[in-house]
């Protein structure tokens, strides 16, 4: 059997923790707009939006506003967000670009995320994971969903073989979509349901890909 050519990675609880640089941006941006008419967002209510397609958590987040209303808003969120965390960054999970050098040297490396437009870029700018990442695709750039986009990314590059790494269920169900074996990163924010492989810390990726 041909061995797994690439690694398909979820960003969110997988490679790094944002949330402290999202909800002060997001708060900037509804504390601006007292029209709309909602509460600065909490850690938690921030925390269950993770995941989600941009779309999603704006019909959550400002139930109130009409579908036009809700772009506007989420979309100048995003792009204070984007800017903010292309400088700052966030919080890396522990030996993320050790271990990334590890698997670059044995495998085709990606980001598929549900986020908005130039989420992955502001990491890997921040980050300098340029030399890391082979392709990116997100939700953002073409509104497709994540399991589709696994796909797609897939077929981009020339890629057969391939697994998924991520930390929630909607994560797993992607890579079922794709047809392609789950990795569950159990430290990040979500639950899986059945994964095919299970790591405690990121640094265990590489003996975990070698027994594949």
């Amino acid at each position: 059997m041909k061995k797994i050519e690439a690694i398909l990675f979820d960003l969110d609880g997988t490679l790094w923790d944002s949330a402290d640089g999202v909800l002060k941006t997001w708060n900037m941006v509804i504390a601006k707009h007292p029209e709309c008419k909602r509460e600065l967002l909490t850690a938690e209510e921030l925390g269950s939006y993770f995941g989600l397609p941009m779309k999603e958590i704006g019909n959550r987040m400002f139930s109130n506003l009409s579908e036009e209303e809700r772009d506007v808003m989420m979309g100048e969120c995003c792009k204070l967000e984007n800017d903010y965390l292309a400088e700052h960054g966030g919080i890396l999970f522990p030996k993320l670009a050790e271990t990334l050098a590890i698997l670059h040297k044995d495998y085709k490396l990606f980001i598929v995320s549900n986020c908005q437009s130039g989420y992955i870029e502001s990491f890997i700018k921040a980050h300098k994971m340029e030399e890391y990442f082979d392709d990116t695709q997100c939700w953002g750039d073409n509104m497709v969903p994540k399991g589709e986009n696994n796909k797609l990314i897939m077929q981009r590059n020339g890629v057969t073989r391939a697994v998924y790494v991520g930390d929630t269920s909607g994560d797993e169900q992607s890579a079922r979509v794709a047809g392609i074996p789950f990795v569950f990163a159990a430290y990040g924010f979500g639950e899986a349901v059945a994964p095919d492989y299970t790591i405690k810390a990121f640094e265990e990726l590489p003996a975990v890909m070698a027994s594949m």
